[in-house]
């Protein structure tokens, strides 16, 4: 059985990811950010005899050699993720983002962990220049998230190429999926009709999104830790397909059954030169140097996202009224 740790476990992508580790027989080491309430985020509801959770931060260099030791395998997918929060607090995703990722490739080296794999993101490319964006396009820092995260990348690739560390960076476009944090446009649509709105609150519905359903991402974190011949690789995660924001809406209007109508929202509007216009992913890469093949139309991702956020109990973890950054 491999040991597994995987930090940013407590959250949307990172749970997931964990149920997916301990049904396929791993021992996994799920990391939650330390809190003073013992909160282990969406790892609270999951008990298993091999899941271990331990509570702390990547920003620290020793407790990140202490987790990592006795892994063979590390999913390092802890970040800080929105966008508009990284308008506001952009030093914040320095430190997490990028010294994070630096101290868990140093604990990973200096341990020799077998596989490491680096979380990216589509937002590295920005606005496509050309479609589909393969691995080549080129990077666009168009918020200080996406630059942190190119930043990332580049400390992960740095130690393949000074210390040869067996990493690879996984870089999913758009997840969705039961779990997301309100502040994405899937959750927000859905649980506001959910709530019995009618007047829909929302940003620009003119960019496109690769939406990959979470399942469809997991499977590739778990295909790319353990193909051979991907070390100091960067490789898309996507379903090779776009679809605009306001169709996204009407297909999860026409899913419930709502007659909704759309209302700008000031304050989910981008920057001009800070919004991504346009990502549609290539999935070429990964479908050549390994056996992952995306299992889940939009339509079917989004009925089983509709189907858990509809659940009451569910519904009532989220404040649809209030936009969180």
């Amino acid at each position: 059985m491999k040991h597994v740790l995987v930090t940013g476990a407590d959250g949307f992508i990172g749970s997931h990811l964990v149920e997916l580790l301990l049904s396929e027989g791993y021992s996994v080491r799920a990391l939650s950010q330390y809190n003073s309430f013992n909160y282990w985020g969406w790892l609270d509801v999951m008990h298993h005899d091999n899941l271990e959770v331990v509570c702390g931060d990547v920003r620290d260099p020793n407790y990140c050699r202490e987790i990592v030791r006795g892994c063979d395998t590390v999913l390092h997918l802890a970040a800080l993720i929105a966008i508009p929060y990284s308008y506001v607090a952009p030093d914040s995703y320095v430190d997490t983002n990028i010294k994070g990722t630096l101290n868990i490739c140093q604990a990973c080296r200096d341990l020799g962990v077998e596989r490491l794999v680096v979380t990216s993101t589509s937002e590295v490319y920005g606005t496509a220049l050309y479609v589909p964006i393969d691995e080549k396009h080129p990077r666009q820092p168009q918020s200080p998230y996406s630059a942190t995260k190119i930043g990332a990348d580049a400390i992960a690739k740095s130690f393949y190429n000074a210390f040869n560390l067996p990493v690879v960076i996984a870089r999913p476009f758009n997840t969705y999926g039961p779990r997301q944090s309100a502040r994405a446009i899937i959750p927000t649509i859905i649980t506001q009709i959910a709530n019995g709105e009618r007047q829909i609150k929302i940003g620009d519905l003119s960019p496109t999104r690769d939406f990959n359903y979470v399942k469809d991402t997991c499977r590739g974190f778990l295909a790319l830790a353990k193909a051979s011949g991907v070390e100091g690789e960067e490789i898309n995660i996507c379903t090779n397909s776009e679809i605009s924001m306001m169709d996204t809406l009407k297909l999860i209007a026409q899913i419930m059954e709502a007659d909704v109508e759309w209302v700008r929202d000031p304050q989910r509007i981008r920057p001009s030169k800070s919004e991504v216009f346009r990502l549609w992913g290539d999935n070429t890469k990964i479908t050549t140097l390994t056996d992952w093949r995306p299992r889940y139309t939009i339509e079917q991702g989004l009925a089983e996202t509709v189907e858990w956020f509809s659940n009451k109990a569910n519904l009532a973890k989220y404040k649809s009224g209030i936009y969180n950054q």
